[in-house]
Formats: structure tokens, C-alpha cells, sequence
């Protein structure tokens, strides 16, 4: 191609946030799954920009229309295996599609109490936070990212923050006592191969992994949110083998002890103002040495994580 010479450069297109209910009435006791599903392809859709030919467009209405066709013939189970089957069939069924990304937010619901027994059909939506995954698939080789998000924590102690450099502009008090908050954003990438052979308990997996991030948030002495981080990653990659890599960000939702002297009242750590900005915000990857990168499992995850 001559220089200057205009040309399309890397696309996808698909259909994104497809709402899903997906109810299962085997028995007289419900399950109820609730995802939001995004799907793009990719592979030679040149034409299509160029041209305005749509011989090879898979139209985003048949995505969306897959989403709910394969929720009724295969049900959901967890968004990893869902988004897999998803992405595998695009890939396998149209001979143009290289690969695409996959990616879902799965909501949780919580049986009502009735005289103390959970009912059998109906639910209230659980404030807990949002699971999320994420499929790319790049010719035979399959990516799977699973995470979290708005997973609001809070400890009342056991938490420091002290030691850091001062110049003319701090005024920030050092303390050895303080609240640590904050809401995580993470998201871990599973090894290929690891999960392979269709036997994978992707639930079991995720309930494991997020156990285990917030016991170490509440196990470890703080001495800053970077340390807990890191110490959080730590502890999914000791006890999860399948785990390649983890990208954590995390706001510090500042709480900040109010003067109440002008009121002649001792405040002794107990009443804080929650502030909501400017805040904080601490981002990182914990990873194993050796470990093969793999940056076409990141490609289109927004934000640093």
C-alpha cells in the first residue's frame, strides 16, 4: 500500500448489552439468571467498511437473537461456559469470523423470606456486587477473563497509613489507626489449557476467588491499599493454580473523623464524614514470574483492569 494511502485498520461490530432472564422451572423451587451479554466478531469484515457489502455481515440482531436461543437450548450455568459457547459457535459457524470478544455482567438475586424459609419464585435483587467475565477467542486459541466489580468493603480498624515523603504541600496526617474502603474493580485471567476438558466448575471457581479476596482485605494489617492489593493477589494466585494473572483497581473511599471539639463532644474514631471525591485511586497486576504474557486477552477491556 503506497504511503498515505488510507485503510481500515483493526474493527469489530456485534450487538452489546443484550438483557437476559433466564428462568429455570425444572422443579417447583425457581433458578433465576440474570446477565447483561455483549457480542462482537471479528475476522474480514473489510468489505463491509469499505464497499458497504454485507456478504459476510453477521447481522447484530442474529447475535442478540443467538444469546436467547442458546440461553433456551443450553442454558446459562455460569457466564464463562455461556460466553464460550457463545464465541465457539460464531467462530466454527462462519468460516470469515478469525475470533471475537464475548463479554457478560451477571446480576445477583436472593430468595425472599417468607415465615422464615426462602421462597420458591421469588426473588429480591441482592446488593452484593456485579460478576463479571469476558471470552476472546483469536483463531484455536480461547481467553477467558473472570471478575468483579462495585464490591463495596469497609474495615473500622486495622488500618495505617504513615511514612510517606512531605514536601510544602502535605498536610495529610499520618495515622496508625484509620478506616480502609473501598469498592474493587478486578479482573483475573485463566491459563489456557488450564480450564480446558469441559469438567470446569466456573462457579465453584469464582466463589473461591472472591472468597478469597475479601478474607485477605479482612485478614491483613493495612498499611496502605497498596499492600492489601497485592497481598489479595498474592493469595488467589498461591491458591488457584488455573489463575495466570490479576488486575485489581480500587478508589479509596476516604473517611475522614469530623471535629466535633466546637460542640464540646469527644469524637474518639467514631463519627466520619464519607467522602466521595477527589479520592484515591490504586491500580495494579500481580502476576507469576515466568508466566507468558498474553495481551490479546486484555484487548478491549476497558481502563487499566
Amino acid at each position: 500500500m503506497p504511503p498515505g494511502e488510507i485503510r481500515l485498520g483493526a474493527n469489530q461490530y456485534g450487538k452489546a448489552e443484550v438483557r437476559l432472564v433466564r428462568v429455570t422451572r425444572d422443579t417447583a423451587v425457581h433458578e433465576i439468571e440474570d446477565l447483561n451479554v455483549t457480542s462482537q466478531l471479528r475476522g474480514d469484515f473489510t468489505t463491509a467498511y469499505t464497499e458497504g457489502d454485507n456478504a459476510s455481515v453477521v447481522a447484530t440482531d442474529t447475535q442478540k437473537n443467538t444469546v436467547y436461543g442458546f440461553a433456551k437450548e443450553h442454558g446459562v450455568g455460569s457466564p464463562e461456559a455461556f460466553l464460550t459457547t457463545l464465541g465457539r459457535h460464531f467462530v466454527d459457524e462462519f468460516a470469515w469470523v478469525s475470533g471475537g470478544r464475548w463479554a457478560a455482567e451477571q446480576y445477583a438475586w436472593e430468595r425472599i423470606a417468607v415465615d422464615g424459609q426462602p421462597h420458591d419464585h421469588a426473588f429480591v435483587r441482592s446488593g452484593r456486587e456485579v460478576r463479571t467475565a469476558v471470552v476472546q477467542i483469536h483463531g484455536d486459541t480461547t481467553h477467558v477473563l473472570a471478575g468483579l466489580q462495585d464490591c463495596t468493603v469497609l474495615k473500622s480498624t486495622g488500618s495505617e497509613f504513615h511514612g510517606f515523603p512531605r514536601d510544602r504541600f502535605t498536610t495529610l496526617v499520618e495515622t496508625d489507626d484509620r478506616i480502609l474502603a473501598t469498592s474493587i474493580t478486578a479482573w483475573w485471567r485463566y491459563r489456557p489449557g488450564a480450564t480446558d476438558g469441559g469438567g470446569t466448575d466456573w462457579n465453584d471457581l469464582y466463589a473461591g476467588i472472591r472468597d478469597t479476596i475479601l478474607a485477605t482485605f479482612a485478614r491483613v494489617h493495612s498499611l496502605a491499599l497498596q499492600q492489601t492489593m497485592f497481598e489479595a493477589g498474592r493469595a488467589v494466585l498461591e491458591a488457584f493454580p488455573a489463575v495466570a494473572e490479576m488486575k485489581m483497581s480500587c478508589p479509596n473511599k476516604h473517611h475522614f473523623l469530623v471535629d466535633l471539639e466546637p460542640f464540646g463532644l469527644e469524637n474518639p474514631g467514631e463519627v466520619f464524614y464519607a467522602a466521595d471525591r477527589p479520592y484515591g485511586l490504586i491500580e495494579a497486576t500481580i502476576e507469576r514470574e515466568g508466566e507468558p504474557a498474553a495481551p490479546e486477552a486484555w484487548a478491549t477491556v476497558p481502563g487499566f483492569c
